[in-house]
């Protein structure tokens, strides 16, 4: 079914893509735990709803791996991009892995939001995709950078949302199976201490 307006998010349209949620950079975010929490609720959603999802990696040899509780959600066949670039765009095999879900939508999490999430944002709205940021979905080391970070996209056209609105955006309706199963993730989410 499609969006009711280009400013919802289409199940059949859309991607998840994880920017960078390593274990060296998570250590040192402030917000690490609720940032993941929610990363983890739309990687479930998206693997439950049929969703892509795309995973970076900067610089994997100096900040790691993927942070354990979002590589166990994620489905081993979602492309992994490792780049040494800010901007996702930058690396080609990004663009090729973005290009190949012929999807428009881009819903970008991950960190830090103010350098590799705003860069990426920006040169996706520049290659015409539609972007949503999921504001608790992104962190920053510090919250001024995130919120500084928040304000500029929305100014620049980015759609600033939460993971529990893009969930129900990508469900569309209460009732169905689809929607029972996000239920549950959103509440095994909101559970947890």
């Amino acid at each position: 079914m499609a969006a009711l307006s280009p400013h919802l998010l289409d199940q059949d349209d859309a991607v998840i893509v994880i920017v960078d949620v390593q274990e060296r950079l998570a250590r040192v975010m402030p917000r690490r735990d609720e940032t993941v929490g929610a990363i983890v609720l739309l990687a479930r959603a998206a693997s439950a709803l049929g969703l892509p999802v795309i995973v970076t990696r900067q610089n994997p040899d100096g900040l790691g791996d993927i942070v354990t509780e979002i590589a166990e959600v994620v489905a081993p066949e979602a492309p992994h991009v490792d780049k040494t670039a800010f901007c996702c765009c930058a690396e080609p095999s990004f663009l090729a892995a973005l290009d190949a879900t012929g999807r428009r939508q881009v819903v970008l999490v991950g960190m830090e939001a103010h350098i590799c999430v705003t860069q990426t944002a920006l040169a996706l709205l520049e290659r015409g995709s539609s972007v949503h940021v999921a504001r608790d979905a992104v962190c920053s080391r510090r919250d001024a950078d995130k919120d500084g970070a928040l304000s500029r996209l929305q100014a620049a056209g980015v759609e600033v949302t939460s993971a529990e609105s893009v969930v129900y955006e990508l469900v569309g309706r209460a009732g169905t199976d689809e929607f029972r199963t996000v239920l549950r993730f959103v509440k095994e989410r909101d559970a947890r201490p």
